[in-house]
């Protein structure tokens, strides 16, 4: 009899010792709840809690959760509910055992990152992997990305927020620190904070590398180790969660917004990238005696052959040939790729204030924060039209489709952009321009089948449902512009 696609998974080799070591674990932390997640199609975290005592049958037989909630199980404009029905069935969440870690902010309770699965009875496709799920839709692409090339896709990012005061009703209420960019008291102000952060974030396999006082009120920029793709999205992921978490114990919002004031520079979340092959990976324990979680955590991969670095050959700066067809994906394909990167309606707030460093054409450069994409240090890119509300699952794998494209066709980017952009176009450069809207940004999508293959199937239809309904209500919306402009502006 033929395995479904989930119990292969399910029973993938080495996966039986990884669960076993979870049991290990939990009973030296003395962990008694476990929170089961995935990652929804807007990149919030949804799952389950389930008692520890179920471990291994949880990790054998999934848990299940209506296919709705890969949308947040929000409703439209209309009152119907956004991908799936109540007459759709329910899916298979299998954790990966090997995210297993204890919260410290409360150690009875661990977290585990988990891939979704078609209900073993449905009558079309049993088992199969559920391809709204954007966690294992990377997976997946990565994996198929590699075989194909042979490289690695290793992901930074420089995660942006701002942490605002709460007034007596519990409203947002400015800024917890002055907008003074790099400004060490300022970052000070916010010490206790940070640090709660970090401690944090160690606890749960984040290197902690640097972090600076941003030019926008109560906006901080903490930064981790770059790694595989999967592993930072995942702590990005993790990331979202302890400043939701210290923002509780401080009393604040830890806001993730894009554009919450303007005037200032908003909440961006740049996205370093390269292409590898070898390497090696390592566990660092990161000041932890005792690993609070499996070795997956804390691992990280250095080292290899970078296939983004210069070609010393021909150019000092210039990256060689899998470097510029890359880019020339990158630069081809940047309209679709807008609208997973800047995926709000907000998000182009960020993009019409020009002036405050954000992106709006299509064009590359070294060190030139004008262009969409910058070679921001021999070996990588700094993907820049993307902020802080980015889904980062979807975002990889659409990269991947960009790069995939750059090189089977071998495209060229043309010579980077030394100039101010703005300044360029007026001496007569021809340079396409991002989207600047939701619904433009959704149009480009639509039209482009190379970034639609980053969301397959009911990906696509899930995505568009859920991100027309919010340009559509957007629209629908009559907001304290219209009244004071247009209320009494006849006779």
């Amino acid at each position: 009899m033929t395995m479904l696609p989930v119990d292969e998974y399910v029973n993938a080799p080495g996966r039986a010792e990884l669960v076993r070591e979870v049991r290990k674990k939990i009973n030296e932390l003395g962990v008694t709840y476990i929170y089961y997640q995935f990652i929804s199609v807007t990149g919030r975290i949804v799952g389950k809690g389930i008692p520890a005592d179920h471990w291994e049958r949880t990790a054998e037989k999934g848990f299940q959760l209506v296919y709705g909630s890969t949308a947040n199980l929000f409703i439209d404009r209309h009152g119907q509910y956004i991908g799936y029905g109540p007459e759709a069935s329910e899916l298979i969440g299998i954790p990966d055992p090997e995210t297993f870690v204890q919260l410290p902010w409360d150690k009875r309770i661990a977290r585990v990152f988990c891939v979704c699965f078609r209900n073993r009875e449905e009558d079309e496709n049993p088992g199969a992997p559920l391809t709204s799920c954007a966690r294992g839709n990377l997976k997946r692409h990565h994996a198929t990305f590699q075989e194909k090339h042979g490289m690695q896709l290793r992901m930074g990012c420089e995660p942006e927020m701002m942490w605002l005061k709460r007034d007596e009703a519990g409203n947002p209420a400015g800024g917890a620190s002055r907008p003074y960019c790099y400004h060490i008291d300022q970052f000070e102000s916010l010490r206790p904070v940070s640090m709660r952060v970090i401690e944090y974030c160690r606890a749960m396999g984040l290197d902690m590398i640097q972090g600076d006082h941003e030019d926008a009120p109560g906006q901080l920029e903490l930064n981790f180790t770059y790694d595989d793709a999967l592993r930072t999205a995942d702590r990005l992921a993790t990331y979202r969660q302890i400043c939701a978490q210290v923002a509780r114990e401080f009393g604040l919002i830890a806001c993730f917004m894009s554009k919450p004031f303007m005037g200032v520079s908003a909440n961006g979340c740049h996205t370093n990238i390269s292409l590898w092959s070898g390497g090696e990976e390592a566990v660092n324990p990161l000041g932890n005696s005792t690993l609070p979680g499996m070795e997956g955590v804390f691992t990280y991969v250095s080292g290899g052959t970078n296939h983004f670095m210069p070609d010393s050959t021909r150019h000092p700066k210039k990256p060689g040939p899998v470097g510029l067809h890359c880019i020339g994906g990158v630069i081809e394909h940047l309209p679709a790729l807008t609208a997973i990167g800047c995926s709000t309606v907000n998000s182009y707030r960020r993009l019409w204030d020009q002036g405050f460093w954000a992106p709006v054409y299509a064009d590359w450069g070294y060190q030139n924060r004008t262009c969409g994409l910058r070679v921001s240090a021999p070996g990588r890119f700094e993907y820049r039209a993307v902020d802080s509300m980015v889904n980062p699952y979807l975002l990889a794998s659409a990269l991947l489709m960009a790069f995939d494209d750059g090189l089977e066709r071998r495209l060229d980017p043309g010579e980077p952009e030394s100039r101010n952009i703005y300044q360029a176009m007026k001496e007569g450069k021809d340079v396409k321009k991002l989207p600047l809207t939701l619904g433009e940004a959704l149009e480009r999508l639509a039209e482009d089948e190379v970034i639609r293959r980053a969301l397959p199937d009911e990906m696509f239809r899930v995505f568009m449902h859920y991100k027309g309904d919010e340009w559509a209500r957007f629209n629908a919306t009559v907001t304290e512009w219209d009244v004071q402009r247009y209320l009494d502006c006849l006779p």
